[in-house]
């Protein structure tokens, strides 16, 4: 088997994981799991939405968020050689990022995203492909210039929810697109489970054949359909060494309806119960890796405790098998 020494595991639940959900998470909560899961090792991490809060007041609590992860009462200061990132999808929103950056507290980068699928695309940020790589071309710029990493997400690789099929040869020409016009790395995104490990190692080999180096190429997938680690297997099988997760596997697509008040997000779900869709679970995978003698340098039992606490705070069992089963004693490991 060909595969890496070293992943990197980059967390995204306070984002991708919380945006799911229907009822707010509270502001304390997300500012202590952001100091935690710096405690645990990690160098990168998702932390907010700064687009407009009517439509996901999940995030209506941004500014606060940021503030707190930078520095808590106690003066932890570990945020400061963390990457935090904000999903910016449009304009007001990157304008939103650069003015709390030259404040003191905003993020070290941020997350644009298109979809292969125009439709999807519209859905989610109300502009076509067109008018959107013509404004983040220009946004683009302006964030780098502010001192903002930018990452460029490609997204529907593997299908639509919404229209179907997608050509996989597509994303990697929006790939190479977003490179053009000025981002840093690239998501490349299965953002409904539609993947399987064949497509998912046949799109990251090509991509690998087109632009060598993994570093700058992230891998998000959802185990919508329960695929999620053989996913993840296959794509390092294909080269991939960096990878983003949730705890406890929640996440997805933004919620609809929040403290009993319905809102846009992005419309209505893409499955019919939205407590079985979300993302690979942090803890199995950060296991998976460190059973099969891949480096993290992660805290692997913290992070186990840390998913304990986030089913607490969002107040029933996720989606993880290891925090429920807990790791393979280490004698039964093949050497």
């Amino acid at each position: 088997m060909q595969l890496p020494s070293k992943v990197k595991v980059s967390d995204i639940t306070i984002r991708d994981g919380f945006q799911h959900e229907e009822h707010f998470i509270p502001t304390e909560s997300k500012v202590w799991l952001g100091k935690r899961l710096i405690d645990c090792g990690f160098d990168s991490i998702e932390v907010t939405n700064m687009g407009n809060p009517k439509g996901m007041p999940q995030f209506k609590d941004a500014d606060e968020v940021l503030k707190g992860i930078r520095k808590t009462k106690t003066g932890f200061d570990g945020a400061n050689q963390t990457l935090l990132t904000a999903v910016t999808i449009r304009e007001r929103a990157v304008e939103r990022a650069i003015q709390a950056k030259l404040d003191g507290y905003g993020p070290d980068r941020i997350l644009l995203m298109v979809s292969t699928s125009e439709v999807h695309h519209i859905r989610n940020s109300g502009l076509t492909l067109d008018e959107y790589w013509k404004m983040s071309e220009k946004y683009i710029r302006k964030a780098k210039d502010a001192g903002l990493q930018v990452c460029g997400t490609v997204s529907t690789i593997w299908g639509c929810p919404l229209t179907g099929a997608t050509d996989m040869n597509l994303a990697l020409d929006f790939t190479q697109r977003w490179f053009d016009i000025g981002a840093d790395d690239i998501e490349h995104a299965d953002h409904d489970g539609s993947g399987v490990p064949t497509s998912i190692y046949k799109y990251y080999s090509m991509l690998m054949d087109r632009f060598q180096d993994p570093i700058k190429h992230i891998v998000h997938l959802h185990s919508t359909r329960g695929r999620g680690l053989a996913n993840a297997f296959a794509a390092l099988q294909a080269g991939m060494n960096h990878f983003e997760s949730t705890l406890g596997g929640i996440g997805g697509q933004p919620a609809n309806f929040v403290d009993g008040v319905p809102v846009w997000g992005t419309g209505k779900y893409y499955v019919q119960d939205p407590n079985t869709s979300g993302l690979i679970s942090t803890e199995d995978l950060v296991v998976m890796l460190d059973e099969m003698g891949i480096e993290t340098g992660l805290d692997v039992d913290k992070i186990l405790d840390t998913g304990k606490m986030v089913e607490r705070i969002v107040g029933r069992r996720l989606r993880s098998e290891t925090v429920m089963s807990g790791r393979t004693p280490a004698s039964f490991l093949i050497k």
